[in-house]
């Protein structure tokens, strides 16, 4: 077991939690097992987080976080050639991050006292996808549902099946249909 210095450990813990929970599921998740893969001790991680629900919401932002920041899905300027253009490579660098996500909308749905933190996670992909459609001309909510739940779908498909070349093809075609989309969009107004 690696050590951590006294004060510091945040971090660590936080992808502590998302290594237990992509490995073990949910129901291995304590403190314990959070503070034997971090290299901390068992009061370390109840100092920082206080509550099992606190430690899963913040590692659940935290991964969330992490995935918006590496996939790409911040506007970098209008149009769609660079939307989420790093998520094949986020979701092969990282599949534990996902795989953590995952497992946690899975449990929500058999222990209902997760889903609003579960839902605050998707709002904040929903927020982030909204906001690079919109910086390309296309404000509909809707539209951006849509986008976020394909691109859920690409994520969890390449995360258990590990299929870069399916998920980069598939997304070049939704960049083109959003292009094409938005084209249709500016000549109707």
């Amino acid at each position: 077991m690696r050590r951590v210095e006294y004060g510091t450990g945040r971090q660590e813990v936080l992808e502590a939690a998302i290594h237990v929970v992509a490995t073990q599921g949910l129901r291995g998740l304590t403190f314990r097992s959070v503070a034997a893969e971090a290299g901390v001790t068992h009061g370390a991680v109840q100092y920082h987080f206080g509550g099992w629900d606190n430690l899963v919401a913040e590692a659940l932002g935290f991964a969330v976080k992490r995935s918006i920041d590496t996939a790409g899905l911040k506007p970098a300027g209008p149009g769609f050639a660079d939307f989420a253009g790093a998520l094949v490579a986020s979701v092969a660098s990282d599949p534990e991050l996902q795989a953590f996500q995952f497992e946690l909308s899975l449990e929500a749905r058999r222990r209902p006292e997760l889903l609003p933190t579960v839902a605050k996670g998707y709002d904040a992909y929903r927020s982030a996808v909204h906001e690079a459609l919109t910086t390309s001309g296309l404000s509909d909510p809707t539209l951006s549902e849509i986008i976020v739940v394909a691109l859920d779908g690409l994520v969890f498909q390449q995360t258990v099946f590990g299929d870069v070349e399916r998920t980069q093809k598939a997304l070049k075609t939704l960049r083109m249909m959003l292009a094409a989309y938005a084209e249709k969009e500016s000549a109707q107004e």
